[in-house]
């Protein structure tokens, strides 16, 4: 009696372990189906913010589209205005430059504390020229001066021609 006494106490204990071990198992799986509920209503949100997001970039992506024509036109239209007032800056370049070099010349003949001797070519050559003038002057002054002469002496012309000829020659 006693053998089989325990042996039903120590079969009852085990069933009673197998019970409490079995409730846990039923808590454990209540408290994973609670965990997979929220993470699942979790995934959900996310999910939800996500497609939220993908549709906020969507709609600024079309936004940016819409806008690279309009932008492109605007650019086009930019450079030929850069192009033409590039144009335009050369033109007026050239302009101050050819009024510079008119300055330099009036006052240079004007102005008295300016150099004479500058290393402008330009004038350097007016100076030239105007100096070959005043020779040709000199020169011509000396003609008419002897043309009177020989006119008041009456000397015939042929014959200095002829004289002068013929001595060079010589």
């Amino acid at each position: 009696m006693s053998f089989s006494y325990l042996k039903n106490k120590f079969k009852k204990k085990k069933e009673g372990e197998e019970k409490t071990e079995d409730n846990r198992e039923i808590i454990k799986l209540d408290e994973l189906e609670q965990e997979a509920q929220e993470t699942a209503e979790e995934t959900a949100q996310r999910k939800k913010e996500e497609e939220e997001l993908i549709t906020q970039v969507m709609t600024r992506i079309n936004e940016i589209e819409n806008d690279i024509p309009r932008i492109k036109v605007s650019i086009d239209t930019l450079k030929t205005q850069i192009n033409e007032l590039r144009e335009e800056i050369d033109r007026l370049d050239k302009v101050i430059k050819d009024v510079m070099v008119l300055y330099e010349i009036v006052s240079q003949q004007i102005n008295p504390f300016k150099d004479v001797d500058s290393a402008n070519p330009l004038l350097s050559e007016i100076q030239e020229l105007s100096e070959e003038i005043e020779s040709l002057k000199a020169e011509i002054a000396q003609i008419k001066s002897d043309l009177r002469l020989l006119v008041i002496d009456g000397m015939d012309l042929d014959d200095l021609i002829y004289e002068a000829i013929s001595e060079g020659g010589v």
